[in-house]
């Protein structure tokens, strides 16, 4: 699978854009704040209907405009398989995402068909931030993976925002309407400890794996572990939400449940948020994304779009390396790359045989070079 164009209308910092695309390694090169790291934010929204960097998706749209429009040509290496992908926002409307022309009555079920991998500079967020982000990354990675729990998380999260806003009416006024709370419970309970149940056995599944991109990456000096941590795994869901009813009511949310497992990044049985040096906590995120990449190829049977975001600025010499390496052994398909140094691009990518174009990015505009 390839993407082999890419077009933008009022996207960001674009107001047109149209670019042919290579099916081996792209490259945009640009300063800083040119607009390089847009064109891979378009390319995930293709992927995943939503950007990597922005959480609204309104702020994309570009200033003075009242829309924008993400559109891409998708390869699937057959004859005339050819499939047009486009996103679509208008200002005070739902976002549209079709597929070939026609509207998905769901975006849910666009997850996974076109599946996308982003390192970026950013990535030991994962590491350095709360739970809440790992807790959507691994269920990003998941849904990708597995339609069938993408349906669980949308139900939880449905069933769960209806929860809370049972508690939050019943602060200040007669009470909480404890019927339809424990309706909503009996629903909740068993969606829970099936979302746990998955994540537990996806990460046993994933974790051999990020293990091994990691000694390859550190040289196999520390040992690195990653734990699920849930309330559910021995206790019962059920349970928990009745006795926990009364805390729930006065804090306005609720307290218990998947929304608040977590996933423990360990390095030598410590926590890699304080003990893993900046070297090892790049080490660790870029070998998760590495992992993120395998797992997907091989459970989608072909391989998901890369885009490698400013690595030539913000790794050492020995990580690019370890990417170069893989992206010249051909273990990835389509490859998207920013950086600021042409003749460094060029330089490093020497040894690269997979065709190569190049685009150079300025303020609002992407040619070809």
């Amino acid at each position: 699978m390839t993407l082999d164009s890419l077009q933008l209308l009022f996207f960001k910092n674009y107001d047109d854009a149209a670019l042919r695309l290579s099916p081996g390694l792209n490259c945009f090169i640009g300063d800083n704040g040119s607009g390089k790291t847009n064109l891979l934010d378009a390319i995930h929204y293709l992927s995943l209907t939503k950007s990597a960097i922005t959480a609204s998706d309104a702020l994309c749209i570009k200033q003075g405009a009242d829309f924008f429009v993400v559109k891409g040509v998708f390869n699937n290496d057959l004859p005339a398989s050819q499939e047009v992908i486009q996103v679509s926002l208008r200002q005070g409307q739902k976002k549209t995402v079709t597929h070939d022309k026609q509207a998905y009555e769901r975006m849910a079920d666009h997850i996974g068909r076109y599946p996308a991998v982003l390192i970026s500079p950013y990535d030991t967020d994962l590491i350095r931030q709360g739970s809440e982000e790992r807790r959507k990354y691994f269920d990003s990675l998941m849904a990708q993976l597995d339609h069938d729990f993408l349906e669980l998380l949308i139900s939880y999260n449905a069933l769960l925002r209806q929860r809370n806003a049972v508690l939050k009416q019943g602060v200040g006024s007669h009470g909480f309407d404890r019927e339809y709370l424990l309706a909503l419970d009996e629903q909740l309970a068993p969606i829970g400890q099936q979302l746990t149940q998955l994540r537990e056995a996806f990460l046993a599944e994933y974790s051999p794996i990020f293990q091994q991109h990691y000694q390859q990456l550190a040289d196999g000096r520390e040992q690195v572990t990653l734990t699920y941590k849930s309330q559910l795994l021995d206790s019962d869901f059920a349970q928990m939400l009745r006795l926990n009813e009364r805390r729930d009511f006065m804090m306005q949310r609720s307290t218990t449940g998947s929304h608040r497992d977590d996933f423990v990044f360990l390095m030598d049985g410590m926590p890699v948020k304080s003990h893993g040096s900046q070297g090892q906590q790049k080490s660790f995120a870029i070998a998760l994304k590495l992992a993120q990449f395998e797992l997907l190829a091989l459970k989608q049977l072909h391989k998901p779009l890369l885009l490698l975001d400013d690595i030539f600025d913000r790794l050492d010499d020995k990580r690019i390396a370890r990417l170069l390496e893989l992206v010249a052994n051909e273990t990835f398909g389509q490859v998207f790359l920013t950086d600021t140094n042409l003749e460094r691009t060029d330089q490093a990518l020497s040894r690269v045989t997979i065709p190569i174009r190049r685009f150079r990015v300025e303020t609002g505009t992407v040619a070809a070079v």
